[in-house]
């Protein structure tokens, strides 16, 4: 009887070798059952499991997260925080060691159609283990007050975003535009330095690993011509790879929050300048 469950709609009807989590028949018995629990669920719910939390969400989650949020069922490493991290990340780290957890009133920033807003939010954290005992992720169940108050808007800068992981490109170039600024996406730096060459930008956001050229080496010619250039690193390797540069910059270790990315545009654009990290 639990077979049938496990390998019912919509979790069979799912090509899960797509993503990061990898064949069906390879997962521990609790990512199953966890799995069929979110996809059923006419609640949103979030799952995150395994060290580089792989996020799994249902269609009412991600219609909660907004149009610009990726389509259910998920299965990948998230490049930017899922808002409830990025609003309660300790809390996490707690659910994740064993504690069962329930936070009211957490601000979720989220991205609507008229622009980005925080919903006040109420989560319930779940820790989830391996078949061996093992913490292995965190299950989150959202439920959404009904007030709900706008975030801050940013405006003025004009932004390019390099990023060769187009689902990411699109979600920080929506984020951005969401938030008041103009953003341009492309996914190498040859086409980075094109469009550098044409069009005036305040800001250039990369990610440190990119096909062909690095993006340290594209910020170094980026800034030959435009001196006046502000540098935002991206890397998911540490600050090994940007140590003793010649140019200032800042940077964000990903997964990074929406937040902090509007922290440091907000400090660019009151003048605040730049500095190494």
């Amino acid at each position: 009887m639990l077979a049938a469950s496990i390998n019912a709609a919509p979790l069979a009807n799912t090509d899960w070798n797509a993503t990061e989590l990898g064949e069906l028949a390879h997962w521990p018995r609790t990512l199953r059952q966890a799995v069929e629990i979110v996809l059923d669920s006419p609640w949103p719910l979030l799952l995150l499991w395994g060290p580089r939390q792989i996020a799994v969400f249902n269609r009412a989650y991600a219609e909660l997260a907004g149009p610009h949020h990726p389509r259910a069922p998920g299965g990948s490493a998230p490049a930017i925080n899922p808002a409830p991290v990025a609003a309660a990340g300790e809390a996490f780290q707690r659910a994740l060691l064993g504690e069962h957890l329930y936070l009211q009133h957490q601000r979720l920033t989220v991205l609507r159609p008229n622009g980005a807003q925080q919903l006040d939010c109420d989560l319930h954290l779940t820790p989830l283990a391996d078949d061996e005992g093992r913490p292995a992720g965190v299950l989150c169940a959202v439920r959404a007050n009904l007030q709900r108050q706008p975030a801050p808007v940013l405006t003025g800068l004009r932004v390019l975003v390099v990023e060769d992981n187009l689902d990411s490109q699109y979600l920080v170039c929506e984020m951005l535009k969401a938030f008041g600024h103009e953003a341009d996406g492309v996914g190498h730096a040859e086409g980075a330095l094109e469009l550098l060459s044409a069009k005036h930008y305040d800001v250039l956001f990369s990610d440190v690993s990119l096909p062909g050229m690095s993006g340290v080496e594209l910020a170094r010619q980026a800034l030959v011509g435009r001196p006046d250039l502000r540098v935002i690193f991206a890397s998911g390797y540490g600050d090994a790879l940007l140590r003793h540069l010649e140019f200032p910059f800042q940077s964000l270790q990903k997964p990074y929050e929406i937040e902090q990315l509007q922290a440091v545009l907000d400090g660019i654009r009151r003048g605040s300048g730049q500095s190494s990290v």
